[in-house]
């Protein structure tokens, strides 16, 4: 397995890190617990060591999920888990950002007891609560580490701004965005260049389009009823086929290259410089075997340019979430 940095200074993971999200929540066909657990244990025994997952994803029950899954392995696993975002159990529709040091602290000592470890690696404010100062919630998240119940902290979908003036309370060793050949808003709103000039590691999730990219995806009937994709801007109507004209592009220059559309863009993504460790999930075996084939993939600097000519800024149609979900990015 190759290995990549977090940041100038900061732990060595897999090149390549597992999303668990849907393993638990917001994609349809979910399957079953063992099926999840065979692949994060077919993830730990490939190399991969950087497993990310959040207090928010079932709500609670991703959390629950993987520390079983890597009960008796936790040696193996560089933890990432998130909070922030506060979900209902009986309305899950039913959201808030919660940034204050008092639940900072309450929701990391629920995530240990729900993952069933003693110090969580890598942990993430989920969404930057605009209404406390990020000073006083990332205070909280240092006197964690303190404690020795987190070892490294992170943000997720934070402002340049934001970024610096946690930075200058407590290194931040992360920062998680939404990052791929359909969504570089961090090339153009600052955050990819602050974090390299501060010296944080980049943790791109949905490297590939929520699965879009892939090219499995062909209609909006393809997406179960419960699936969260079917409100996505991006896989509506006029949006969603001029997108589908995108990944026909990726998808004849994947063929070109002898490799899947998935992997070409997961390869975009990894050649975007040594800094930056993409996520991708899955739950399904022959799947992560094809995310981890990205990582023997080199696109050569022409086709690089190619990609990049045919996916410039801007070139998804659709913002990225719905109208409230874009309101906590950014921030």
């Amino acid at each position: 397995m190759q290995t990549r940095t977090l940041g100038r200074d900061g732990p060595t993971v897999s090149a390549l890190g597992l999303g668990c999200m849907g393993m638990s929540a917001f994609y349809g066909g979910r399957g079953s617990d063992a099926d999840a657990i065979a692949v994060i244990h077919r993830a730990l025994e490939r190399g991969v060591t950087l497993l990310d997952t959040a207090d928010m994803y079932g709500p609670h029950t991703n959390e629950v999920l993987v520390g079983k899954a890597i009960a008796g392995r936790r040696d193996q696993v560089f933890l990432a888990t998130k909070f922030g975002i506060r979900l209902e159990p009986s309305d899950t529709a039913a959201r808030s950002v919660d940034g204050r040091p008092e639940y900072v602290i309450a929701a990391c000592e629920a995530s240990l007891q729900r993952l069933g470890v003693d110090h969580i690696d890598l942990y993430y404010q989920h969404r930057v609560d605009g209404t406390v100062p990020i000073e006083d919630t990332v205070g909280a998240m240092a006197r964690l580490v303190e404690q020795g119940k987190v070892r490294f902290l992170g943000l997720s979908e934070a402002s340049a701004s934001t970024i610096r003036r946690a930075h200058a309370v407590h290194p931040i060793t992360a920062v998680q965005t939404e990052y791929s050949l359909w969504s570089r808003d961090p090339e153009d709103n600052g955050v990819l260049a602050t974090v390299r000039e501060l010296g944080i590691g980049f943790v791109p999730y949905s490297p590939l389009g929520r699965g879009f990219l892939t090219g499995a995806i062909r209609s909006p009937a393809d997406f179960d009823a419960d699936d969260y994709r079917r409100q996505s801007p991006r896989f509506q109507g006029e949006n969603f086929d001029r997108n589908l004209a995108l990944v026909d592009a990726v998808t004849a220059m994947a063929k070109t290259q002898g490799v899947s559309p998935g992997q070409l863009a997961l390869a975009w993504v990894l050649a975007q410089g040594e800094d930056l460790v993409p996520i991708p999930g899955t739950k399904r075996l022959a799947y992560l075997d094809e995310n981890l084939g990205a990582l023997q993939v080199q696109l050569s600097a022409d086709e690089l340019a190619r990609i990049d000519a045919l996916f410039r800024a801007n070139a998804a149609a659709g913002p990225r979430y719905a109208p409230a979900a874009m309101a906590t990015l950014n921030r």
